[in-house]
């Protein structure tokens, strides 16, 4: 199926039905991804005394409560309430879900620092990746890649982070939505400054109530650096943060 968006006065050619889905699904018999010391997603079925409600135990339905944690279970999207005193969700945010995008990808840099050595995706190489013409949204695949970043623990390795003076500029030139491979933004331990959050928010400053960042996403290798659309999928959580389903959609000739 092939739609035309047109959009800032560009004329995009999708096929709808080859969306690139860049989510990893919530599985509990996964190891991940997870962080924050976080265990993985619980799925249970419920049990009201006489019947545990499964249709395998003679129920007429599958009917489980789900238990995670937004931030440290799999893919999902995070507004400013992620830093701010009073929590503003993430659900009802969005007036549209399309959006014009740039996938890059970087070997993060390896730096030292006064607790050992970190990888640290920095300015240079953002100014290095993008074109005159900033994206609405970011996609960021930092290499190495391969699939074990779909099964990843993460609490505990340091994974590699965005330097701050980066996510400034990338709000400075119009970035709206930042999605990424990793955990978060900021470095695991930080002394809680999420110097990255802020400046990509620029709060206290503001309360920027547009911009959103994705994390632990997975970009496959088949996919190549570029332009596309994308379309963020997010449930009306009432919350700074819900599970969410990144698809990105490669221009047609």
């Amino acid at each position: 199926m092939i739609a035309e968006i047109t959009h800032h006065g560009r004329t995009w050619r999708i096929a709808l039905n080859k969306p690139i889905d860049l989510s990893i699904p919530l599985d509990a018999t996964s190891a991940g991804p997870r962080a924050w010391h976080v265990g993985p997603p619980a799925f249970t079925p419920v049990n009201d005394g006489e019947r545990t409600y499964t249709v395998r135990d003679g129920a007429p339905v599958n009917f489980r409560d789900v238990q995670f944690n937004p931030h440290g279970n799999g893919t999902h999207t995070e507004s400013v309430g992620h830093i701010t005193p009073e929590v503003h969700p993430v659900g009802p945010l969005f007036q549209r879900y399309w959006f014009t995008a740039l996938l890059v990808s970087v070997l993060p840099e390896e730096r030292r620092t006064a607790e050992g050595p970190d990888r640290v995706v920095t300015l240079g190489q953002m100014r290095g990746a993008i074109n005159e013409q900033a994206p609405e949204a970011l996609v960021i695949r930092t290499r190495p890649n391969d699939n074990a970043k779909c099964a990843r623990n993460w609490t505990g390795a340091n994974p590699p982070y965005i330097e701050a003076e980066a996510c400034k500029w990338l709000r400075s030139i119009g970035v709206k939505h930042l999605l990424l491979d990793l955990p978060s933004v900021d470095r695991e331990r930080d002394e809680g400054k999420l110097a990255a959050h802020h400046a990509f928010w620029d709060f206290p400053g503001t309360l920027d109530l547009r911009r959103t960042i994705t994390e632990m996403i997975f970009v496959p290798e088949s996919v190549q650096d570029g332009e596309y659309l994308l379309e963020l999928q997010v449930p009306n959580f009432i919350n700074d943060a819900a599970p969410s389903r990144p698809l990105l959609y490669a221009p047609l000739p």
